[in-house]
Protein backbone atom coordinates (compact mmCIF):
# COMPACT_ATOMS: atom_id res chain seq x y z
CA UNK A 1 0.00 0.00 0.00
CA UNK A 2 2.75 2.42 0.72
CA UNK A 3 4.04 1.35 -2.40
CA UNK A 4 1.29 2.48 -4.15
CA UNK A 5 0.72 5.66 -2.71
CA UNK A 6 4.84 6.77 -3.37
CA UNK A 7 4.23 5.77 -7.21
CA UNK A 8 0.68 7.93 -6.97
CA UNK A 9 2.06 10.76 -5.27
CA UNK A 10 4.86 10.81 -7.71
CA UNK A 11 3.06 10.84 -10.57
CA UNK A 12 1.24 13.59 -9.31
CA UNK A 13 4.41 15.44 -8.81
CA UNK A 14 5.44 14.82 -12.15
CA UNK A 15 2.33 16.03 -13.89
CA UNK A 16 2.24 18.92 -12.31
CA UNK A 17 5.70 20.22 -13.17
CA UNK A 18 4.78 19.93 -16.56
CA UNK A 19 2.21 22.81 -15.46
CA UNK A 20 4.74 25.01 -13.60
CA UNK A 21 6.83 28.01 -14.54
CA UNK A 22 9.47 30.10 -13.09
CA UNK A 23 8.94 34.03 -13.05
CA UNK A 24 11.63 36.15 -12.40
CA UNK A 25 10.96 40.17 -12.02
CA UNK A 26 13.69 41.83 -11.94
CA UNK A 27 14.67 41.74 -8.75
CA UNK A 28 16.94 38.75 -6.79
CA UNK A 29 14.74 35.83 -6.34
CA UNK A 30 11.95 34.12 -8.46
CA UNK A 31 8.75 32.75 -8.07
CA UNK A 32 6.53 29.95 -9.51
CA UNK A 33 3.66 30.29 -12.08
CA UNK A 34 0.85 27.90 -13.42
CA UNK A 35 -0.21 27.75 -16.57
CA UNK A 36 -3.64 28.19 -16.76
CA UNK A 37 -4.64 27.93 -20.58
CA UNK A 38 -2.35 26.63 -23.82
CA UNK A 39 -2.25 29.86 -25.07
CA UNK A 40 -0.02 31.45 -23.15
CA UNK A 41 -2.05 32.20 -20.02
CA UNK A 42 -0.21 31.98 -16.94
CA UNK A 43 -1.22 32.39 -13.48
CA UNK A 44 0.86 34.02 -10.22
CA UNK A 45 0.83 35.87 -7.16
CA UNK A 46 0.76 39.61 -7.51
CA UNK A 47 3.64 39.72 -4.78
CA UNK A 48 5.82 37.25 -7.08
CA UNK A 49 4.62 39.74 -10.46
CA UNK A 50 5.35 42.92 -8.68
CA UNK A 51 5.23 45.22 -11.51
CA UNK A 52 7.31 43.55 -13.94
CA UNK A 53 9.07 43.21 -16.56
CA UNK A 54 8.81 39.41 -16.36
CA UNK A 55 10.43 36.74 -18.06
CA UNK A 56 8.94 33.25 -17.60
CA UNK A 57 11.03 30.11 -17.98
CA UNK A 58 8.83 27.35 -19.64
CA UNK A 59 8.96 23.80 -18.56
CA UNK A 60 10.32 22.82 -22.06
CA UNK A 61 13.09 25.14 -20.94
CA UNK A 62 12.77 28.35 -23.46
CA UNK A 63 12.15 31.89 -21.28
CA UNK A 64 9.89 34.46 -22.79
CA UNK A 65 8.92 37.66 -21.71
CA UNK A 66 5.55 38.29 -20.03
CA UNK A 67 2.73 40.53 -19.96
CA UNK A 68 0.83 41.60 -16.92
CA UNK A 69 -2.54 41.32 -17.91
CA UNK A 70 -4.45 41.81 -14.49
CA UNK A 71 -3.07 41.90 -11.23
CA UNK A 72 -5.20 42.02 -7.80
CA UNK A 73 -3.13 42.69 -4.90
CA UNK A 74 -5.54 42.01 -2.29
CA UNK A 75 -6.58 38.48 -3.58
CA UNK A 76 -2.38 38.43 -4.54
CA UNK A 77 -3.18 37.23 -7.78
CA UNK A 78 -1.85 38.22 -11.28
CA UNK A 79 -2.52 36.81 -14.61
CA UNK A 80 -0.05 36.89 -17.19
CA UNK A 81 0.71 36.02 -20.85
CA UNK A 82 3.15 34.64 -22.85
CA UNK A 83 3.75 34.69 -26.77
CA UNK A 84 3.32 30.86 -26.68
CA UNK A 85 1.09 27.91 -27.95
CA UNK A 86 0.14 24.54 -27.32
CA UNK A 87 1.60 24.36 -23.38
CA UNK A 88 0.60 22.25 -20.95
CA UNK A 89 -1.81 23.81 -19.04
CA UNK A 90 -2.86 22.46 -15.60
CA UNK A 91 -6.31 20.13 -14.91
CA UNK A 92 -8.48 22.24 -12.66
CA UNK A 93 -9.78 21.05 -9.20
CA UNK A 94 -12.59 22.08 -7.08
CA UNK A 95 -11.01 24.13 -3.93
CA UNK A 96 -14.66 23.87 -2.55
CA UNK A 97 -15.48 20.36 -1.97
CA UNK A 98 -11.53 19.65 -0.33
CA UNK A 99 -12.02 18.78 2.92
CA UNK A 100 -9.84 18.89 6.11
CA UNK A 101 -7.61 15.83 6.35
CA UNK A 102 -7.00 15.19 2.48
CA UNK A 103 -3.75 15.37 0.57
CA UNK A 104 -2.46 17.65 -1.33
CA UNK A 105 1.14 19.03 -2.88
CA UNK A 106 2.37 22.58 -3.44
CA UNK A 107 5.11 22.60 -6.49
CA UNK A 108 7.73 25.50 -6.52
CA UNK A 109 10.87 26.62 -6.72
CA UNK A 110 11.55 27.14 -3.11
CA UNK A 111 15.06 28.67 -2.47
CA UNK A 112 15.52 28.16 -6.68
CA UNK A 113 15.36 24.41 -6.17
CA UNK A 114 13.88 24.09 -9.72
CA UNK A 115 10.18 22.21 -9.14
CA UNK A 116 9.97 21.02 -5.48
CA UNK A 117 7.45 19.63 -4.11
CA UNK A 118 5.83 19.16 -0.67
CA UNK A 119 2.73 17.27 0.91
CA UNK A 120 0.80 17.80 3.66
CA UNK A 121 -3.34 18.00 4.89
CA UNK A 122 -5.64 20.50 4.10
CA UNK A 123 -6.05 21.95 7.68
CA UNK A 124 -9.45 23.63 6.10
CA UNK A 125 -10.82 25.91 3.46
CA UNK A 126 -12.79 29.20 3.94
CA UNK A 127 -12.65 32.98 5.09
CA UNK A 128 -11.91 33.04 8.77
CA UNK A 129 -8.71 31.60 9.83
CA UNK A 130 -6.71 33.41 12.86
CA UNK A 131 -3.36 34.93 11.57
CA UNK A 132 -4.87 35.74 8.36
CA UNK A 133 -5.94 39.06 6.89
CA UNK A 134 -9.72 39.88 7.96
CA UNK A 135 -10.67 40.94 4.18
CA UNK A 136 -13.40 37.99 3.72
CA UNK A 137 -11.61 36.49 1.15
CA UNK A 138 -11.00 32.36 1.15
CA UNK A 139 -8.06 30.90 1.85
CA UNK A 140 -7.15 26.84 1.51
CA UNK A 141 -4.99 26.36 4.63
CA UNK A 142 -2.77 22.88 4.90
CA UNK A 143 0.23 21.40 6.83
CA UNK A 144 2.93 21.62 4.69
CA UNK A 145 5.96 22.70 4.26
CA UNK A 146 6.41 25.32 1.76
CA UNK A 147 9.27 28.41 1.55
CA UNK A 148 10.04 31.39 -0.46
CA UNK A 149 9.52 30.46 -3.90
CA UNK A 150 6.67 28.26 -4.00
CA UNK A 151 4.41 31.40 -4.15
CA UNK A 152 2.39 31.49 -7.16
CA UNK A 153 3.26 27.96 -7.94
CA UNK A 154 0.26 24.84 -8.00
CA UNK A 155 -1.63 23.09 -4.98
CA UNK A 156 -3.25 20.19 -6.12
CA UNK A 157 -4.60 16.94 -5.13
CA UNK A 158 -4.12 13.47 -5.21
CA UNK A 159 -5.04 13.25 -8.92
CA UNK A 160 -3.50 16.32 -9.70
CA UNK A 161 -5.81 19.05 -9.91
CA UNK A 162 -5.87 22.16 -9.16
CA UNK A 163 -7.38 23.27 -5.99
CA UNK A 164 -4.98 26.72 -5.30
CA UNK A 165 -2.35 29.33 -6.31
CA UNK A 166 0.20 29.05 -3.11
CA UNK A 167 0.63 32.24 -1.91
CA UNK A 168 2.42 32.54 1.71
CA UNK A 169 2.96 30.39 4.82
CA UNK A 170 1.84 30.97 8.07
CA UNK A 171 4.59 29.64 10.57
CA UNK A 172 6.98 26.81 10.22
CA UNK A 173 4.56 24.04 8.30
CA UNK A 174 1.70 25.61 7.50
CA UNK A 175 1.08 26.47 4.14
CA UNK A 176 -1.48 28.76 1.96
CA UNK A 177 -3.26 28.85 -1.13
CA UNK A 178 -5.88 30.79 -2.92
CA UNK A 179 -8.06 28.70 -3.71
CA UNK A 180 -9.25 27.40 -7.41
CA UNK A 181 -12.93 29.31 -7.54
CA UNK A 182 -11.01 32.22 -6.48
CA UNK A 183 -8.52 32.35 -9.34
CA UNK A 184 -11.46 31.27 -11.68
CA UNK A 185 -13.57 34.28 -10.44
CA UNK A 186 -10.31 36.84 -10.60
CA UNK A 187 -9.74 35.74 -14.23
CA UNK A 188 -13.35 36.41 -15.21
CA UNK A 189 -13.54 39.52 -13.98
CA UNK A 190 -10.50 40.81 -14.63
CA UNK A 191 -10.03 39.23 -18.80
CA UNK A 192 -13.18 40.99 -19.47
CA UNK A 193 -11.54 44.43 -18.96
CA UNK A 194 -8.96 43.37 -20.90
Amino acid sequence: MLSELNAGLAEVVDGTRRSLVEIRNGRRGSGAGTIWHPQGLIVTNAHVAGRGPLKVGLPDGRTLPAQILARDADRDLAALRVEANGLPAVQLGDSQRLRPGEWVVAVGHPWGVPGSATAGIVIGVGAEWPEMPRNGHHWVVASLHMRPGHSGGPLVDMRGRLVGINTMINGPDVGVAVPVHVVVEFLRQALLQV
